[in-house]
C-alpha cells in the first residue's frame, strides 16, 4: 500500500499576492482597482452575496447530478463538514416529499429504520462469520496433530465426545480418547516412543507450513489488504480515509479463510484483532444497500463504529467491552446514535455466536474462570508491579516490531512476503513442539494458566501437596510438587520464545492479530508470579506481608490464576494502549466481576509506564510508519505557530491555482485541470480581487465537464463556466456551463495570524479536509490536512515526507 502515493495538494499564491507581506502592502493598490473597475465590479460582488443568500433553495438534493459527485478518489481524505451537510439536505428533501402521500411516507419511515436495520444484519453477519472462523480454526489446529478416523469433521474434543470415550474406561493412560488418532499411532502404531515423537513432530511442521503458505498465497494472489491486524487501517478509514477495497468483499472472504490457516499454523498471533476487520468489511457491505449509508462516507462511518463494536464483541464475548473499544480505541466520531446502535450491534453478534456455540462449552469464549476466591489489599502491590511489567513489555514491543517493519519495509525482504512467513512458520514450528506450553493453542494456553488447581487436576502446573484433612481443597493454597517447579521452568522458555517471535510475526504479510499473543505473554508472567507469591505465603504464613491471607499454614487464599489473569490485562494495555474498554474486557471475557480493582490498578499502571517511555500504542506507530493522515485527538498540540507558518504556497513559491467564477472557459479550466494536481480549487471573483466565492472539488469539477460535453448541446471549449446563479442571456458565443450546484459556497476559512493550535482543533473536531486562508477577506492560501500532520511531524523533528497520503 506503501508504493501508492496520492498527490500532494500545493496549491500556489498569484503573482500580485505571493507573500504575506505582500498582501498587506497591496492592499492599497487592489482597493484603488477596484474603485477603478467602477460599478461592475461592485455588482460582481453584490452578485455573488445574493448567490451565497439564495443558496439553501438552489439544491435540496443530489440526485439531479452526474453520478460520482460528491464522491472521493482513493487514498483521500472526505469532508466530514460537506457529506453532513450533504445528508441534511437529503433529510429535508425526504421530510418534505413526505406530505406528497403514503408512499413518500412509507418510504421516511425506511429511511429512519435504515440505521437500525443495516446494524442488526452487520451484527447477525459478525457473529455467523466469528462463528465459522472458531469452528475452522479448532479443527485445523488440532489437525497437525491427528485426526478423528470415524468422522473427520470433528476436532480433538468433539471427537472425545461423539463416541464412547465419555466413559473413563475408553480413556488411554495418556488422557488421549480411543476415538482420536494421533500420526504417530496412525504411522507408527503406537501412542509412545521416539518413532512416534519424531512422526509427530514431522507432521506438526509439515501442517504449519501448508497452512502457512495456504494463508500467504491466498492473501498475495487475491487480497493483499487482508494482511495484518486491520485496526490501524480501521482507526484511519473511520477517521476519514478512503481506502478502495479494503473492506470489499474478497477481503472479507480471504481474510476469514486466512486467520483460520494463520492460527492453524501455530504461529504467535491471533484472529481476535482481525475481527475487527471482519465485522467493517460486513458493514461496509451491507452498507451499499442502504443509499443513505452508501452514498454518504460521513453517515457510512456511523455503521463502521458499530461494525468494530461488533468485532470485539464476537472476539472476546464481550459486547459491552466491544463498545467501549469502539469510542475508545477505534472511532474517531461517535455520537450517542451512534453509541447506541453499536451497542444493539454487538448485542446482535454476541447472540449469533451464542447460539452457534462454537466451543461447545456454552461460553462464548475459550478461557474463563469459574471461582471469585477474596483477594488481599496487600497483592495490589504485586498487580501494580505486574502493570510495570505489561507497560515495559509493551515499549520493548512496540520499538523492536517497529524497527523490524521498517527494515521489512524498505530492504529486499519486502519483495518475498511468501517466503518470509514460511521461514518463520517454520522456525516457530520447529522451536514450538518440544515444549507443550508453546505447542498448545495461544488461548488453550490462556485458559490454562488463569485456571485454578483442584485435587482432580493431573497437569504440571497443579501438582501440589494437598492436606487430606481439608474439607474444600479448591479453595486454600498448598505446597508446590516438582511437577510445578518443571512447569515453571518450562513457561519461562516459552516467555521468552513468544516475546521474541511475536516480534517478527505482527506484520508479515497473513491476517494476524496482537490481543491474543500480548495477553499470553502477560499471563505466563503472571502466573509465575502468582505461584512464587503463593509459596511464599504457604512457607511464611506468619509474615506482615501474608497475614491477612493465611488463616494457619495449610489455609493460605493465593489464586495464581488471578495473577495470569492481571498478567495477561497488563500486557494487553501496555501494547494497545487501553485502558477502561481493556478492564471491561477482561471482566466479561473472564466472568471475574471479583477483581475489577486488580485489573483496573494493573491496566493504569501499564498505561502510566508505557508513556513515560513513548506515547504511541502499537496501533498508532503503524498507523505513522504507513503515512496514513491520521491526526489523532488525543495529542495535544502546544506550539505557538499560527496559519501563516503552515499554510500553501510558501515564500517564492509558484502562484495559487484559482477559478474565477464568470470569467474561465472550459478550455482553460481543462488546461488547469491538466497541469496541476490539487485536490480542489478556489473559486475568486477575479483574479485581479482575490475575494473568495467558494471551492470546488477537482473530482467534481472533471466529471461536471465530461457529463456536459456529452449531454448538453451547445458546450464547447469556448464556452464560459459560471459558478453564479445569475448566467447573461444576452451573451455572443457558444452557451455557458453553470456549475454552480457543484461549488462549496461555505467553505471553511480562518486568517493567516490564527494559532495552529486552534487549526489543529478545527481539523480534529469538524473533520476538515482543507481551510481556506484569507486576510481582511481576500484569499491567502490554503492548509490541508496533510498540511497540518506535516507541520506536527516537523515540530517533532520527524521527517514530515513521512505523510504519504492526502
Amino acid at each position: 500500500m506503501g508504493e501508492k502515493v496520492a498527490s500532494d495538494q500545493e496549491f500556489r499564491l498569484s503573482p500580485s499576492v505571493a507573500t504575506v507581506d505582500q498582501v498587506i502592502v497591496q492592499e492599497e493598490e487592489d482597493a484603488s482597482s477596484v474603485s477603478r473597475n467602477g460599478k461592475d465590479t461592485r455588482l460582481t460582488l453584490s452578485a455573488s452575496v445574493r448567490d451565497l443568500v439564495g443558496s439553501s433553495n438552489i439544491m435540496d438534493t443530489l440526485d439531479d447530478l452526474p453520478p460520482g459527485i460528491g464522491q472521493y478518489d482513493d487514498f483521500h481524505t472526505i469532508d466530514w463538514l460537506r457529506d453532513i451537510a450533504r445528508d441534511r439536505m437529503r433529510h429535508r428533501h425526504i421530510v418534505k416529499k413526505r406530505q406528497e402521500g403514503c408512499w413518500e411516507q412509507l418510504k421516511g419511515a425506511h429511511d429512519a429504520w435504515s440505521g437500525w436495520v443495516c446494524v442488526l444484519l452487520v451484527g447477525v453477519a459478525a457473529g455467523t462469520c466469528a462463528g465459522i472462523i472458531d469452528i475452522g480454526a479448532t479443527w485445523m489446529s488440532d489437525l497437525k496433530e491427528g485426526v478423528c478416523l470415524e468422522a473427520f469433521w470433528f476436532n480433538k474434543e468433539q471427537c472425545c465426545w461423539s463416541g464412547p470415550s465419555l466413559n473413563s474406561t475408553s480413556l488411554l493412560a495418556d488422557g488421549e480418547c480411543s476415538q482420536w488418532y494421533s500420526w504417530g499411532k496412525i504411522l507408527g502404531g503406537s501412542l509412545a516412543g521416539p518413532g512416534s515423537y519424531i512422526i509427530g513432530y514431522l507432521f506438526y511442521v509439515m501442517w504449519a507450513l501448508v497452512f502457512g503458505l495456504l494463508a500467504a498465497m491466498l492473501v498475495r494472489m487475491f487480497a493483499p489488504y487482508a494482511c495484518g491486524s486491520g485496526i490501524p487501517e480501521i482507526k484511519t478509514i473511520l477517521s476519514g480515509f478512503i481506502i478502495r477495497g479494503y473492506l470489499g468483499k474478497w477481503t472479507l472472504l480471504i481474510k476469514s479463510v486466512g486467520m483460520m490457516l494463520a492460527v492453524s499454523a501455530g504461529l504467535s498471533l491471533g484472529k481476535e484483532g482481525p475481527f475487527v476487520h471482519v465485522a467493517c468489511c460486513c458493514g461496509n457491505i451491507f452498507s451499499y444497500l442502504f443509499p443513505k449509508y452508501g452514498r454518504n462516507e460521513a453517515k457510512k462511518r456511523e455503521i463502521m463504529s458499530a461494525a468494530s463494536a461488533a468485532g470485539v464483541s464476537v472476539a472476546f464475548g464481550a459486547p459491552i467491552g466491544g463498545v467501549l473499544f469502539s469510542l475508545e480505541e477505534v472511532s474517531y466520531y461517535f455520537p450517542l446514535k451512534t453509541l447506541w446502535r453499536s451497542f444493539f450491534c454487538a448485542l446482535i453478534a454476541a447472540f449469533v455466536l451464542r447460539s452457534i456455540n462454537p466451543f461447545g462449552n456454552d461460553h462464548l469464549v475459550m478461557f474463563y474462570i469459574d471461582y471469585n476466591e477474596p483477594w488481599s489489599l496487600l497483592e495490589l502491590l504485586p498487580f501494580i508491579v505486574l502493570g510495570a511489567l505489561g507497560g515495559l513489555f509493551g515499549k520493548f514491543f512496540i520499538k523492536f516490531n517497529i524497527m523490524w517493519c521498517r527494515y521489512r519495509k524498505f530492504s529486499k525482504l519486502g519483495n518475498y512476503p511468501i517466503f518470509e512467513v514460511l521461514v518463520i512458520t517454520f522456525i516457530t514450528a520447529l522451536l514450538s513442539f518440544p515444549n507443550p506450553y508453546t505447542r498448545m493453542n495461544t488461548s488453550e494456553l490462556i485458559r490454562l494458566l488463569v485456571s485454578r488447581c483442584g485435587p482432580e487436576d493431573d497437569t504440571e502446573l497443579c501438582d501440589y501437596y494437598r492436606n487430606p484433612n481439608i474439607t474444600d481443597p479448591y479453595k486454600y493454597s498448598a505446597v508446590a510438587g516438582e511437577a510445578v517447579n518443571s512447569a515453571l521452568w518450562k513457561l519461562s522458555l516459552a516467555l521468552i520464545f513468544k516475546m521474541i517471535i511475536t516480534i517478527f510475526t505482527f506484520g508479515i504479510k497473513i491476517p494476524a492479530g496482537l490481543f491474543i499473543p500480548s495477553m499470553a505473554v502477560g499471563a505466563i508472567v503472571g502466573r509465575i508470579m502468582g505461584v512464587g507469591i503463593e509459596q511464599l505465603a504457604v512457607t511464611y504464613p506468619d509474615s506482615f506481608f501474608f497475614a491477612n491471607v493465611c488463616e494457619s499454614q495449610d489455609k493460605c487464599i493465593i489464586t495464581p490464576g488471578l495473577y495470569a489473569m492481571v498478567g495477561a490485562a497488563a500486557a494487553l494495555g501496555g501494547v494497545t494502549r487501553m485502558t477502561v474498554s481493556l478492564v471491561v474486557i477482561m471482566f466479561e471475557l473472564t466472568g471475574g466481576l471479583e477483581y475489577i480493582v486488580p485489573m483496573m490498578a494493573a491496566a493504569m499502571t501499564s498505561k502510566w509506564v508505557g508513556d513515560a517511555l513513548g506515547r504511541e500504542g502499537i496501533y498508532d506507530a503503524h498507523i505513522a510508519l504507513n503515512g496514513y493522515p491520521y491526526l489523532d485527538s488525543k495529542e495535544e498540540f502546544t506550539h505557538t505557530t499560527i496559519a501563516a507558518d503552515v499554510m500553501r504556497p510558501r515564500r517564492n513559491d509558484p502562484p495559487l491555482a484559482v477559478l474565477t467564477q464568470d470569467s474561465m472557459t472550459v478550455e482553460e479550466t481543462e488546461s488547469l485541470l491538466r497541469n496541476t494536481e490539487h485536490n480542489g480549487f478556489p473559486v475568486v471573483v477575479s483574479r485581479e480581487s482575490q475575494y473568495l466565492v467558494g471551492f470546488v472539488l477537482r473530482r467534481d469539477l472533471n466529471l461536471a465537464i465530461a457529463n456536459a460535453r456529452k449531454t448538453s448541446e451547445g458546450v464547447v471549449s469556448n464556452s464560459v463556466i459560471y459558478f453564479t446563479g445569475h448566467v447573461p442571456t444576452n451573451s455572443i458565443g457558444p452557451a455557458p456551463l453553470k456549475l454552480r450546484k457543484i461549488l462549496d459556497m461555505a467553505p471553511v476559512t480562518i486568517t493567516d495570524q490564527t494559532p495552529m493550535e486552534t487549526v489543529v482543533e478545527m481539523f480534529r473536531k469538524l473533520g476538515l479536509r482543507q481551510t481556506l486562508v484569507t486576510h481582511n477577506g481576500r484569499l491567502l492560501g490554503i492548509i490541508t490536512k496533510k498540511d497540518v500532520l506535516r507541520h506536527i511531524a516537523q515540530l517533532q523533528n520527524q521527517d514530515p515526507e513521512s505523510i504519504l497520503f492526502n
